[in-house]
């Protein structure tokens, strides 16, 4: 399984970069991780200490627009109600898609890193739960 999702990931990004597969599991089975899957994509999050973290979102391109990220942040911010009060992820500043589907979906810019994914900056958003 982990293998088929990195697959997805390494299909999604390239800056950043993909994660391994090792990577994705450990992120979904440490301390407050979870996984949400749909076909052709995936999503991971945490939620301790009463803020959550959208870690991932991945869609297969040969399945973007379809809906997949809209229903997996939107499980995503359901799976989060239930152990945090605040949501947050970080999103590369030149993925428009991305950025608006995390404002459609509630969230807000708090925040830059700047060049945090080697040279393009990453915005933070937050949504309240």
């Amino acid at each position: 399984m982990w293998n088929d999702l990195a697959a997805i990931h390494a299909a999604s990004f390239t800056n950043p970069p993909p994660w391994s597969a090792q990577d994705l599991q450990a992120s979904a089975t440490g301390a407050g991780g979870f996984l949400l899957q749909q076909p052709q994509g995936f999503l991971i999050g945490r939620a301790i200490a009463g803020e959550a973290e959208l870690l991932t979102l991945a869609a297969h391109p040969d399945a973007r627009g379809q809906g997949i990220g809209a229903r997996l942040v939107a499980a995503f911010l359901a799976r989060a109600a239930q152990d945090a009060e605040t949501a947050f992820l970080e999103v590369a500043a030149d993925n428009a898609a991305a950025i608006r589907l995390y404002v459609a979906a509630g969230f807000a810019e708090v925040g830059r890193r700047r060049g945090y994914y080697a040279g393009t900056d990453a915005i933070v958003m937050r949504r309240d739960l």
